[in-house]
């Protein structure tokens, strides 16, 4: 494996990762453990299972796979608060440009794949990134990259990344988690705020987020708390009005995504004592809308080492897919498309309230 590229780490939120801590929640089965049966194993909630029973759902199955998602590295210049995959600078797993070969081979011989989303930790610090990033454009897919928008001024070799990514036509989906420096940066880390809304301005300058050209530029929310996000499009009014007002920034579309129960916010959840409250919350709220619509219906995770997930969050709960070919070197599509997915606790997350996915409400 080559040597990963290092850059400036912003002065974290939570400090080190739960992995480099030796944290119990480094485990991706005490993780479960909690999420399933809560801190002393008695709380009790209604099974999801239960709930998608009810809704006619279950077995939850895929619609067609469309979606192929990459997370390319857990390393990362930002160690958030929220962070699920547990991302830092102290983290040094990514995906081998082997691995990354196997990937593009999988999407030449399936074209009912059309759109890759590269994802992290800060996908940009794995040495293969533009590489991996022009051969999947060579096959003519939708390219999306979740940049974390400080990455573009972490170090000089990244300052080219708005130009590299208006070269190649990239969505770019970045997170604010606020359009204010008090709640981004206790969410990020010190200097996040004023970091991004630099990164913001750039790829405004290459066109970007403005109208006519082609350049997508969307934004996440994620809640500072423990509560659900509010409604997305009146959110999304608001973040416009103040990013132009204040900084002359534009963008297309904002996500609103539900905080999942898992790693470092699962942290947070115990350490503040909302675990529980905050479970009831998202059982509560269950939308059989949102339900019908989760993200693991039409996407395939794929980790960095090459194993398959049927969305993101069962990845960093190492939930594997249930069929027999669970790596990118067995890629069955037709596998895939036939297999029951793997739900939990932590599912309620995707289908509480006006839903959550990688592209933000659902319902």
């Amino acid at each position: 494996m080559e040597s990963p590229n290092r850059s400036r780490p912003i002065r974290a939120a939570g400090g080190k990762s739960l992995k480099a801590q030796n944290s119990f929640l480094a485990n991706a089965h005490e993780q479960i453990e909690i999420i399933e049966n809560g801190q002393t194993g008695d709380f009790a909630l209604v099974p999801f299972q239960q709930k998608l029973e009810q809704s006619h759902l279950y077995p939850l199955k895929p619609a067609q796979i469309e979606i192929f998602q990459v997370n390319i590295g857990k390393m990362c210049n930002q160690t958030c608060r929220h962070c699920h995959v547990d991302a830092g600078p102290d983290r040094e797993e990514i995906m081998t440009k082997e691995t990354m070969q196997q990937c593009i081979g999988v999407l030449k011989i399936n074209p009912q794949l059309k759109i890759v989303d590269l994802t992290g930790g800060a996908p940009e610090m794995n040495p293969n990134f533009r590489w991996f990033l022009e051969e999947i454009k060579k096959l003519d897919k939708q390219v999306i990259v979740r940049c974390n928008l400080t990455i573009i001024l972490a170090n000089k070799k990244y300052h080219d990344l708005p130009e590299f990514y208006k070269l190649h036509q990239i969505e770019v989906v970045s997170s604010l988690p606020f359009y204010t420096q008090d709640r981004t940066d206790k969410q990020r880390g010190n200097g996040v705020f004023e970091q991004s809304i630099k990164a913001l301005q750039l790829l405004n300058e290459v066109g970007y987020g403005k109208e006519n050209t082609g350049l997508i530029l969307n934004l996440v929310y994620n809640a500072a708390g423990a509560f659900l996000p509010p409604s997305q499009p009146s959110l999304q009014k608001e973040y416009k009005q103040a990013l132009m007002e204040r900084y002359g920034i534009a963008f297309n579309n904002l996500f609103t995504i539900t905080n999942m129960p898992i790693s470092r916010y699962l942290d947070y959840l115990l350490t503040s004592g909302h675990y529980e409250t905050y479970m009831e919350k998202l059982v509560n709220a269950y939308n059989p809308v949102a339900a019908a619509n989760v993200m693991c219906r039409n996407t395939i995770s794929i980790g960095w080492d090459g194993y398959l997930y049927d969305c993101d969050f069962n990845q960093m709960l190492d939930l594997k897919v249930d069929i027999a070919s669970t790596h990118i070197s067995q890629f069955n599509i037709e596998g895939l498309n036939g297999r029951k997915i793997i739900i939990g606790q932590h599912c309620y997350g995707c289908t509480a309230g006006s839903g959550s996915s990688c592209g933000g409400a659902v319902a």
